[in-house]
């Protein structure tokens, strides 16, 4: 049983809680990645452990919780490496795609935006440090007759 099949009957906002994206759009995503793994089984090779909606939500566990890709791997049944490829491969195809892509920056600069400026400062300060007294120091502490 796949952990997809845990999830997929839970009601939008629970979906939403769990995965950080609706259910509609993990579906979108899903249609995406299906077409592009259909591509790469016509090249060959081994077949994944994990089926396309178990990696789509292995990514998105990865990027919404800030796991290392060895726990990921652990409950995913996966290495390491092997989780970290599936995670790579997921987001490249969805970056490819384009949908789910963000704009560039030449993208952001012609729409036209009104941009507010923020000034912060950031100078520094002096720390108030305690000035060094050398009857405080170690040879002096040797030196001290109890």
């Amino acid at each position: 049983m796949s952990k997809y099949d845990t999830v997929k009957d839970l009601p939008d906002g629970k979906f939403r809680r769990l995965t950080g994206i609706k259910h509609k759009t993990f579906l979108k995503m899903i249609e995406i990645l299906k077409k592009a793994e259909a591509l790469k089984r016509a090249k060959g090779g081994r077949p994944n452990a994990l089926c396309v909606e178990d990696r789509l939500l292995m990514t998105l566990e990865y990027n919404r919780e800030y796991r290392t890709y060895f726990h990921i791997g652990k409950s995913y049944g996966l290495s390491e490496s092997n989780s970290y490829y599936a995670i790579k491969w997921i987001e490249d195809v969805l970056i490819k795609d384009g949908e789910f892509a963000l704009p560039g920056k030449k993208a952001l600069l012609d729409d036209g935006a009104d941009f507010a400026i923020v000034s912060l400062d950031a100078s520094e300060t002096p720390i108030e440090r305690p000035k060094k007294d050398n009857a405080d120091g170690t040879p002096a502490k040797r030196n001290a007759i109890p």
